[in-house]
């Protein structure tokens, strides 16, 4: 006795819909994935950074962050 009439029971609809959804996915994934994207980096960001690494000093870092400052 069969129970094959033709279709596919309804599954071959299913998977449709499955790689659907695995190509919306793919396509709209979200952007705070880390690591996933760079953000950009304010400049007072950097400066900071620079500062903690010890590639400038604490004067050369209050006058560039003067600086920064007074153009916002």
């Amino acid at each position: 006795m069969h129970y094959y009439d033709g279709t596919f029971g309804g599954m071959h609809l299913i998977w449709w819909f499955i790689w659907l959804a695995f190509i919306i996915w793919i396509f709209f994934i979200p952007t705070d994935i880390p690591y996933q994207r760079t953000k950009e980096e304010k400049p007072l960001d950097i400066l900071k950074k620079r500062f903690a690494k010890g590639e400038i000093s604490k004067e050369e870092f209050e006058e560039s962050k003067k600086l920064i400052n007074s153009d916002n």
